[in-house]
């Protein structure tokens, strides 16, 4: 009678074995990189107020706070990032964290204020920092033409308190704009033509 010896073949021995094992070891590292850069935190400044467009940035207007940002670390900026030559290029709101893109040397500067004066009342929602249109009617021998926008995309820096009945019934406001409008506006001022403020998105 023939007797046949069964082999036992050892785990080890089997490349699916090692297979399964390296899967597991990769999959416990991945979790611990994950769980690692989730903890990680960087320090960057955090706006204490509304910064305006073109407003110089000064460290006593921001706060540090440590946020995990993961990838998109330097994308903001770090206390030791802020000089002294450094403006808004657009607003920021209050809490909003400061990232590169928002801040240009203000040498390069292209924009200016403007006061101009409101024919109608202004909308409960323009205050400092509100992106808004300027819409101007040119006047007419009789009345105005249709409105139309005259600058669009300007941003509120102020709303001008004036003394007197001219307050009540055509309030100003400094609003941010790029020098290549000042002509435009200048002109509409000074032609008479009836000025409107329209928060963006109004209309």
């Amino acid at each position: 009678m023939t007797t046949h010896t069964r082999i036992r073949r050892t785990p080890w021995g089997d490349a699916r074995f090692w297979i399964g094992v390296a899967l597991v070891v990769l999959s416990v590292v991945g979790v611990w990189l994950i769980v690692n850069a989730s903890r990680s935190t960087t320090p960057v400044l955090q706006a204490d107020r509304t910064i305006i467009t073109g407003e110089a940035l000064s460290s006593s207007d921001f706060r540090v706070v440590e946020v995990s940002l993961g990838a998109a670390a330097d994308a903001y900026l770090a206390p030791q990032d802020l000089t002294a030559d450094q403006i808004a290029t657009r607003a920021l709101s209050e809490g909003e964290l400061l990232s590169s893109a928002a801040v240009g040397d203000a040498a390069d500067a292209r924009t200016t204020t403007i006061v101009v004066e409101s024919s109608v009342g202004l909308p409960a929602r323009v205050a400092p920092g509100t992106v808004v249109e300027l819409w101007q009617a040119p006047p007419l021998e009789e009345g105005f033409e249709e409105p139309r926008i005259l600058v669009a995309d300007v941003t509120v820096a102020s709303l001008v308190e004036e003394e007197g009945m001219m307050a009540q019934d055509r309030p100003a406001v400094e609003i941010v704009i790029d020098r290549a409008d000042v002509s435009a506006v200048l002109s509409a001022i000074t032609g008479g033509a009836a000025l409107s403020i329209v928060p963006m998105g109004s209309r």
